[in-house]
């Protein structure tokens, strides 16, 4: 599934004007082929979705996990809750110290049941991810700490083949939920932003070459 995700959340970048985002469909020329490995500040590190030039080098990169599936004995989805974020962590860090510049989004998917997997003695997944994460979300300048992203995103799916869903937090925004329209509105005005003298964005969603003023 996270190889599915992953080419869903390029093949949107690019229809925004991130040409060469990978990973492309199979058959693409030049993008076809998974994660592009990339040298970060703690050695070669495969990213799921980037979008980098041979001018400006990564720009944006996205880190896509998934916790889709019940642990076979407590029957909740919190049993590798810790090791997501220990592998969401190592990547931001490992991406920012080698490329200070770049947006890097996360984006942690669960099965809907992660909303109502509580017991009277414990909280749903869902509800104990926002207090564990939400530290890491919103990096807003290339100075601030390696290990945030500027943006962390927490998902649920329903797979329901007759009415399938996706509900989108940021993981310090428990109480709203954000449209998936704004949070790849969001990244390209992030990536703009720390590439004003290359690209910019006209305000709708898109990213183009910078024109002459």
């Amino acid at each position: 599934m996270s190889n599915a995700l992953a080419l869903a959340i390029a093949q949107e970048l690019r229809a925004r004007g991130m040409d060469g985002a990978r990973p492309g469909e199979p058959g693409e020329v030049g993008l076809s082929g998974a994660e592009r490995r990339l040298a970060g500040g703690l050695g070669a590190k495969k990213v799921d979705v980037t979008w980098a030039t041979e001018e400006s080098g990564l720009m944006l990169a996205c880190s896509v996990k998934t916790i889709m599936f019940r642990d076979g004995v407590g029957g909740h989805f919190q049993k590798n809750l810790t090791n997501r974020r220990g592998d969401l962590l190592f990547e931001s860090t490992t991406l920012h110290r080698r490329f200070p510049f770049a947006v890097v989004a996360g984006f942690l998917f669960f099965d809907i049941g992660a909303a109502s997997d509580d017991t009277p003695r414990r909280n749903s997944t869902f509800e104990n991810v926002f207090p564990r994460f939400r530290l890491f979300t919103g990096r807003a300048d290339p100075a601030d700490r390696d290990e945030q992203f500027e943006r962390l995103y927490v998902l649920l799916v329903d797979s329901n083949q007759l009415a399938p869903s996706v509900i989108c937090h940021e993981a310090n925004s428990p109480e709203a939920p954000v449209a998936l329209g704004a949070v790849f509105d969001d990244l390209i005005a992030l990536t703009a932003e720390r590439n004003f003298d290359m690209y910019e964005t006209p305000g709708d969603g898109t990213i183009r070459k910078a024109r002459s003023k």
